[in-house]
């Protein structure tokens, strides 16, 4: 049975309603499921993971031997000379580990392409779900409409301040504040990793070109530039948690409805 289409406005950069409205695509009428866009965010995660492995020869090469029994002491292999060194045994300093990784081992999870497609198409669905996005965390009592639907004259933006300004404007500063307000030192060696800083995500904006609005919103915490063509569902939820808060221009939601309109799961 053919679900009613759904009606949404378009804001301008001041918040205010134009005049035409947009018919959102059928895609956002997809079933929201979480286990498959969890499955599709694994599988994107572990296609980057570097197989790891070790030298077979690593802690092997010495000469060292066991003593064996009558002499007190462990019968661990021992290298030649006074101070009788322990080596090659797993556990050792200088030692061999006693099981370590191969390169040879799957990591990888796969998923078929029709549920890869699915968990797309149901994270696009999930912003548009008030519920998902307000049970993810997001800060959306100022939120002029979910999903949030501007001009195309947001991507023509090429300063941080009116970006800033923009959202402000369309009710999504409060989110930002709460992304800032989140920030801290990560715990453990982390930090000492290349990073340092952990902080909560905050909302995705999609559109037809990036033109200047990438470096423009380059320097606000938590905020994603992604063209329609370049979405995927770990973008859309991150952490295999489905609902980011999204802003779509008019362009990028007439651009998706000739990407995915007539791949739609009922």
């Amino acid at each position: 049975m053919p679900t009613a289409k759904r009606i949404a406005k378009i804001f301008n950069l001041k918040g205010k309603p134009e005049a035409e409205k947009v018919t959102l695509p059928a895609v956002f009428s997809t079933p929201i499921r979480p286990d498959i866009i969890k499955r599709a965010v694994i599988a994107a995660q572990t296609n980057r993971l570097q197989p790891q492995g070790r030298d077979p020869m690593a802690g092997k090469r010495t000469t060292a031997e066991s003593r064996g029994t009558g002499m007190g002491i462990s019968r661990v292999p021992r290298v030649k000379g006074g101070g009788g060194r322990a080596k090659f045994a797993p556990s050792t300093v200088g030692g061999r580990q006693p099981h370590p990784p191969t390169s040879q081992k799957n990591i990888v999870k796969l998923i078929p392409k029709k549920e890869r497609r699915l968990a797309l198409f149901s994270a696009i669905a999930a912003t548009a779900s008030k519920t998902a996005v307000a049970l993810r965390g997001h800060a959306i009592d100022e939120i002029l409409q979910i999903p949030l639907v501007v001009t195309d004259d947001l991507a023509q933006l090429r300063q941080t301040k009116e970006v800033e300004e923009a959202l402000t404007h369309l009710g999504v500063k409060s989110d930002l504040d709460r992304v800032r307000a989140s920030r801290k030192i990560r715990a453990g060696k982390g930090k000492r990793r290349g990073r340092k800083m952990k902080q909560a995500v905050g909302p995705l904006i999609v559109v037809v070109e990036k033109k200047g609005l990438a470096k423009a919103a380059a320097n606000l915490p938590g905020v994603d530039i992604v063209t329609v063509r370049a979405l995927n569902t770990e973008l859309l939820a991150p952490g295999a948690s489905a609902g980011r808060l999204t802003l779509w221009t008019s362009g990028a939601i007439e651009q998706l409805d000739k990407l995915y309109g007539e791949e739609v799961v009922e």
